[in-house]
């Protein structure tokens, strides 16, 4: 989008703290760059072939994701955000001819956003699915796929694999296919009823989609996560104790807030830390901490965690990985506190709320614990970020006219 002269070259881009490759383009994957390889392993292979390299840059990725969902709910009032790069569309009741509309959604977001994508039509979620696989593999399709009629689908299912269905990772995969299900067409014509005792309901239901029976609805509003986890990898290795609990305290305070975003409570807490597995001696350990009653308050959850690593530190040892997880959460609204146990109070329910206003209005960590530390020695290396050209002041592309 603001690198032209990247269109039709290699590009990677990478994992937190630059370890693995997680997405490539067309003509990086001609070059034989396997994915989720680690960079290390083929630096060599992308400097020979004049790759371009690109860290993780989320802020980036999230507002350009905000601004195609955005687009995309001028075609149909009834979507669903499945992912950040993925949207369900309900086009039922459309009379227009659905390939020009599927034209019309590709034709606009390169328009208005010059985000290319592939957009697959058809009467089930599952079967849409593997329309956008078809438009963005098969070249005539010109990235837009209509399955539209039985045949349409029956030549496609034919030519997919199990494993391309979407809901069948790889291990159900070579379950299906020791009952001779290979093909996205094998299954769909699989005994439903006998598939779900040797599966779940859930491959049943996968089924009836790919027979065109909807099974699956549009979720207007993604569910409460049941469990939130805060994690990344030290830039540089360190036997400290107190970079750790500064990076423990920011992951707590990042928790906590997707925690209060979700209005959930948090009643246990699961912290872990550990070293590199391809190292000598490798040190793992957690512990899990029940927290004094349910609560969202980033000061208590921060104390809770500082104390779980400090009992889990051995010196000597060249740390490289810590984390913590809200592991038994409590819906806010619905919570019922105990008679005999202290609930969190008004006023931290206040604080909380005044701290995510600031940091809201005047941008992300504005306002942290001192526990976090002022500096981040222990921070993701990110050595081929991109500039944060739509949220950052000073990375705004400047236009000579």
């Amino acid at each position: 989008m603001f690198r032209p002269d990247l269109r039709g070259k290699p590009v990677v881009v990478l994992s937190n703290n630059d370890g693995f490759i997680v997405s490539r383009t067309r003509e990086a994957k001609a070059l034989g760059i396997p994915d989720l390889a680690a960079y290390f392993q083929v630096e060599d292979l992308l400097r020979k072939h004049d790759v371009a390299v690109f860290s993780s840059n989320y802020p980036l990725y999230g507002d350009l994701s905000a601004r195609v969902m955005t687009t995309l709910k001028s075609f149909s009032p009834n979507v669903e955000v499945y992912s950040i790069d993925e949207m369900f569309l309900d086009l039922d009741g459309i009379r227009t001819d659905l390939s020009t509309i599927g034209h019309d959604i590709k034709d606009t977001l390169w328009s208005h956003i010059r985000i290319p994508v592939g957009v697959g039509i058809a009467p089930t979620k599952v079967l849409s699915k593997l329309a956008n696989r078809a438009a963005k593999a098969i070249p005539k399709a010109n990235g837009v796929c209509v399955l539209d009629s039985p045949f349409k689908q029956q030549w496609l299912m034919q030519r997919m694999p199990v494993i391309k269905v979407w809901g069948i990772a790889k291990r159900l995969a070579i379950r299906l296919e020791a009952m001779n299900i290979k093909t996205a067409w094998d299954l769909a014509n699989a005994n439903p009823k006998i598939v779900r005792r040797c599966t779940s309901v859930c491959v049943e239901r996968i089924i009836q989609e790919l027979n065109g029976i909807p099974c699956l609805e549009l979720e207007d509003e993604p569910g409460a996560k049941k469990q939130i986890y805060c994690t990344r990898s030290f830039e540089h290795k360190t036997t400290d104790l107190q970079p750790i609990l500064n990076a423990i305290s920011l992951y707590a305070a990042r928790a906590a807030e997707k925690l209060r975003q979700q209005s959930h409570l948090v009643r246990t807490i699961h912290v872990f830390l550990h070293t590199s597995p391809f190292a000598p001696g490798y040190f793992d350990k957690a512990i899990t901490v029940q927290l004094p009653y349910p609560t969202d308050d980033t000061r208590i959850i921060t104390q809770q965690a500082k104390s779980a690593i400090a009992a889990l530190y051995q010196p000597g040892h060249l740390f490289v990985k810590a984390g913590i997880g809200l592991i038994e959460l409590l819906d806010k609204k619905f919570h019922q506190h105990d008679f005999w146990q202290q609930p969190q109070s008004a006023g931290n329910n206040s604080l909380m709320q005044v701290v995510d206003r600031i940091n809201q209005r005047h941008g992300k960590g504005k306002i942290f614990l001192a526990a976090q530390g002022m500096s981040t020695p222990w921070a993701m290396r990110q050595c081929h970020r991109s500039p944060e050209y739509t949220t950052k002041w000073t990375d705004i592309p400047c236009v000579s006219a």
